[in-house]
């Protein structure tokens, strides 16, 4: 899965320890999620979306396809 959370993150002038501290876990899951050697549950990918107000869909993309987005 590939993400955009660094770049997010750098918008808002966040460390990753700062972001760590709004979401409630580790700088080093921070930066497991940044480099694509972990993807979080989906408790934990909610609640980066909250603290950087914006949607799930706007942090994650999986790998090799772009995300659409559909209308009804």
């Amino acid at each position: 899965m590939q993400n955009r959370l660094s770049e997010l993150r750098a918008e808002r002038g966040w460390t990753q320890a700062d972001l760590a501290g709004e979401v409630g876990v580790s700088r080093q899951t921070i930066i497991s999620i940044e480099r694509g050697r972990y993807d979080p549950s989906l408790p934990v990918a909610f609640a980066l979306a909250a603290a950087l107000d914006v949607t799930v869909e706007d942090i994650f993309q999986p790998d090799g396809a772009s995300v659409s987005h559909r209308t009804g």
